[in-house]
């Protein structure tokens, strides 16, 4: 099937095309700002004839700017053929779903859709993704689009463009709206922001990188987010509510304070779950700490977050925020919140794809009735060894020669690795030959 991503050469664009891609079909993207070097990166084309590439599409993806979805619709839906679909993905749905009603002929078929997740999500397993139909247009498309979502792991839920627009206010607009304002605080006070996480709880580090996480994205997009136009009596309802603990503060009204706190508790539910769930959070976040001051003395690996590079060494040091890798003298600082910490298996398997191995053989007669490849496997697990081998076996007056070929990873001394080996074959019993 063919599809055409209009906005294809923006962040979520371009995540789209990917997916597409990666399931087989064919995908051809257009930009406003005629990005082609976007499409070279991608290997899709770009379609230069717009108007033609629209009439020969099974699907049209629009991916633009909320405040210029409407009129994309608008120019794009008339010229669609019969049979295709037409779909959106962004965050306000009565608009465009209006749009494409009025339109997209009747003969096309039309989905609105919104993606809870951003670009920087790798795999769209886990996730949800938000569907507004209109009951008869899209009877051949939502069941193919559904269960290609679904079959790679997709949470779908299905609800009316109203009823979608109201929640959002809240799901992101309220939640947007009071982070960007946590921010805007910071800078209007002039607080030092990095020196507070030397005095932070966990709470406040977690809160911190939600502001940051949101502040460092596109401001554009947060904008259009505030533009659905449910949202504007969300603001008032915050505001007002921010205005009433400010003033049961000023007044010093203990029990006023109590009370709005108990109300709003009682409204939330079950906020028991939602500590533990916190608590999970937050420890999981400690965990992560405790393990990387658990390693200090110790050999472990760092992968970068953003870039992918992994970094291995011994750890030295371990503060709240960084940690030291010790190798061959130098000393190299990472913020943890930028790093993963690998376990064993997962450095193991990166040294062995990126470090120059060292392979040894050893030759040996074994006991007898011993068993070769219980002893290969034993080899194996030796610390320094990447993996053993049998090359060669044959027997000799009744007893039963095996050579083993063992690979030593590249930053261990081979020579002690291969003695260490060869220790272990003599307490078995094994006469080395």
């Amino acid at each position: 099937m063919k599809i055409l991503i209009i906005g294809g050469t923006g962040d979520t664009g371009k995540w789209f095309v990917k997916f597409y891609k990666k399931h087989g079909f064919d995908v051809s993207i257009w930009g406003i700002n005629k990005k082609k070097e976007v499409a070279q990166e991608l290997g899709v084309p770009f379609a230069d004839d717009l108007d033609r590439e629209i009439g020969k599409s099974d699907i049209v993806m629009i991916s633009v700017p909320i405040n210029i979805t409407e009129k994309t619709i608008s120019d794009i839906a008339p010229k669609m053929s019969a049979g295709s679909l037409l779909m959106d993905i962004t965050s306000v749905k009565k608009g465009p779903l209006g749009s494409m009603k009025k339109y997209a002929p009747q003969d096309v078929e039309i989905l609105g859709s919104h993606p809870m997740f951003g670009p920087s999500i790798p795999d769209i397993r886990g996730q949800i993704v938000i569907f507004t139909s209109v009951e008869g247009r899209s009877r051949k498309w939502l069941p193919i689009i559904r269960s290609l979502y679904e079959d790679n792991g997709a949470h779908i839920e299905i609800m009316e463009a109203e009823e979608h627009d109201k929640m959002m206010s809240v799901v992101q607009g309220l939640t947007h709206f009071a982070y960007i304002s946590i921010g805007a605080v910071f800078s209007e006070l002039e607080f030092d922001v990095t020196r507070s996480r030397r005095f932070m709880s966990p709470m406040y580090d977690i809160m911190l990188d939600l502001v940051g996480r949101i502040l460092e994205q596109n401001p554009y997009l947060y904008a259009m987010i505030q533009m659905n136009p449910e949202v504007a009596k969300v603001h008032k309802a915050y505001i007002n509510q921010c205005n009433l603990l400010a003033e049961t503060v000023k007044r010093k009204d203990v029990e006023g304070f109590v009370g709005i706190m108990k109300k709003a508790a009682s409204h939330f539910g079950d906020t028991e779950s939602a500590l533990r769930r916190s608590e999970k959070l937050i420890g999981t976040k400690i965990a992560e700490h405790e393990e990387l001051v658990r390693s200090i003395e110790s050999e472990r690996a760092l992968k970068h977050i953003y870039s992918g590079v992994v970094h291995f060494g011994i750890v030295s040091k371990v503060t709240p925020r960084t940690v030291i890798l010790e190798r061959g003298g130098k000393k190299t600082e990472f913020l943890i919140e930028n790093v993963r910490l690998l376990n064993e298996k997962e450095l193991n398997v990166w040294k062995s794809a990126n470090l120059k191995n060292v392979t040894r053989d050893i030759s040996v007669f074994i006991p007898a009735g011993s068993d070769e490849d219980v002893i290969k496997n034993v080899i194996a697990e030796r610390d320094g060894v990447v993996s053993s081998s049998i090359i060669d076996t044959y027997k000799k007056n009744n007893a039963k020669s095996v050579t083993y070929r063992i690979v030593i990873h590249g930053d261990r001394d081979a020579a002690i690795v291969h003695e260490s080996a060869v220790k272990l074959l003599k307490g078995i019993g094994c006469t080395i030959r």
